[in-house]
């Protein structure tokens, strides 16, 4: 089995030879279907999603901002504090953004929420550069998210297991990926300290992790 380092610097490689075409074609896909995932999760009606801006070669996230926005849905756009914490900040189009302290991005300005508004959240879309079927994620080796899915656990109840091991966060999740970075199950290492994902959003669809052994990653 590869290393998460290992999975992570290749996919990082392979994202660095998309062209600007390929990024505007993946951003509109992340859009379309993750806007359909945010309407199945609250029955049609304005909910509240916390996402992120993806950056570089990252799956462009700026459509399905902009989509959730213009349909009517509440934004939570994350900062980093010390400590690898998270907190929350409500975004739109014309928030205006800051230089990051702790990390190389640009992060929204305003008032920062902890992790209690979560409480009101519906849904959390998560910046990944891989996923498998048996629902393990590879973020970007920062932690953070890793920190807040631990600490969203205390927050709310949790949902139910995993087919194997492993709670899933209490929110619905998304990691957001490219079609090629959903990976067959057990291809990417756990550690106690993981938590899983229940999907994955690709520019092809959604496709749900949970309880999965096949490595086909057909959008569901």
């Amino acid at each position: 089995m590869a290393s998460k380092e290992d999975i992570r610097t290749s996919h990082r490689a392979r994202r660095a030879t998309l062209t600007p075409a390929g990024l505007e074609a993946a951003g509109a896909g992340i859009a379309r279907h993750g806007l359909a995932w945010a309407t199945s999760l609250t029955g049609g009606n304005q909910g509240t999603f916390a996402a992120y801006l993806g950056v570089g070669a990252e799956p462009p996230t700026l459509p399905l901002l902009a989509a959730l926005h213009a349909a009517g849905h509440q934004l939570l756009l994350p900062v980093c504090e010390p400590g690898l914490a998270l907190s929350w900040v409500y975004w739109t189009p014309s928030s205006t953004s800051v230089r990051s302290r702790y990390a190389p991005i640009q992060e929204p300005a305003g008032y920062r929420h902890d992790t209690t508004v979560m409480r009101h959240a519906d849904g959390i879309f998560l910046p990944a550069t891989a996923v498998d079927f048996t629902g393990n994620r590879i973020g970007q080796g920062g932690g953070y998210y890793d920190k807040f899915l631990a600490a969203l656990g205390t927050l709310l109840p949790p949902r139910t297991p995993m087919s194997d091991v492993g709670l899933l966060p209490p929110l619905p999740t998304a990691a957001i990926v490219y079609d090629s970075e959903v990976l067959p199950a057990g291809s990417i290492p756990a550690e106690s300290f993981d938590r899983k994902v229940a999907a994955a959003l690709t520019p092809a669809g959604l496709v749900q992790l949970e309880g999965r052994a096949s490595g086909d990653a057909r959008p569901g």
